[in-house]
């Protein structure tokens, strides 16, 4: 290969990397196109009149009693680069052990695929995440009325949830921030989608990018299950990042109890 194409190959993997780690780290404090089609219903006589000032402060009060109640969880999560087709860039297992109030470490579990995609994108993320969680880096994009406004726009089923709809508004340009959607769950309050864009561009070489993230109730807690992010790249075309959370334990050590494992939506291994 020669320097010049090396050059190329690296310079490419460094848009990549700072993309993806960008709108990751949206979802992460909370990412592939809203799936969501069909349009809410209305809201129901039970939910009208309430404001998003009002839904703001249901949800973080209930985020305030669960994080009392979480010491502790262990996942397995596949992170993944891909093409828009499905080719495999590179693949990471890993891991993850989270100790209350913010201590993340991971332990890689097996790796495949371009050594430089893995370092500079899936390390780097999985890195990023880690000096978040333990106060050595802090980007401030937390779903809380400092950093957004949200609008009821009614109600919607996500799977076996029942939700309320809310269209959130980032209150200053920031790429850590995301302007979409956020669909909470009608009954305990918690996250169980968001999806959006960066609420400012990431780079000149980025047209767009796309996230979802998806929660799942594993043991009366609301943990990520599946995050989905799509850039789109002048000249390259679409890239995906997709991590996928699965094989909880949660409080094991604290309470005794049995462990709870959450669904996994497993990537597809034959594409």
């Amino acid at each position: 290969m020669t320097f010049e194409l090396r050059t190329k190959m690296r310079s490419l993997t460094m848009i990549l990397a700072v993309s993806l780690v960008a709108s990751a780290a949206m979802a992460a404090d909370g990412p592939a196109v809203d799936p969501s089609l069909t349009p809410p219903t209305p809201l129901s006589p039970a939910y009208e009149g309430m404001t998003g000032d009002q839904l703001f402060a249901k949800l973080l009060e209930s985020n305030r009693a669960r994080d009392a109640r979480l010491q502790q969880y262990s996942a397995v999560r596949t992170y993944r680069v891909t093409s828009d087709t499905g080719k495999l860039y590179a693949q990471e297992v890993v891991r993850v052990d989270y100790r209350a109030p913010d201590q993340k470490i991971f332990h890689t579990e097996s790796e495949e695929g371009s050594g430089l995609v893995r370092d500079m994108v899936l390390k780097r993320l999985i890195e990023s995440e880690s000096e978040t969680s333990s106060g050595r880096a802090h980007h401030d994009s937390a779903i809380k009325p400092a950093n957004y406004e949200f609008s009821l726009l009614g109600e919607q089923d996500i799977g076996p949830y029942h939700c309320l709809l809310a269209a959130a508004t980032p209150k200053r340009k920031d790429k850590y921030l995301f302007e979409g959607r956020v669909w909470i769950d009608a009954q305990d309050y918690a996250i169980v989608r968001i999806a959006g864009q960066p609420a400012k561009s990431l780079s000149f070489w980025i047209t767009r990018a796309d996230f979802v993230r998806d929660y799942e109730k594993v043991g009366g807690f609301w943990l990520p299950a599946r995050d989905e992010t799509s850039v789109h790249m002048r000249l390259y075309g679409n890239k995906i990042l997709s991590i996928y959370h699965g094989e909880y334990v949660v409080n094991a050590a604290t309470n005794g109890a049995s462990p709870s494992v959450a669904s996994e939506d497993k990537p597809d291994e034959t594409r």
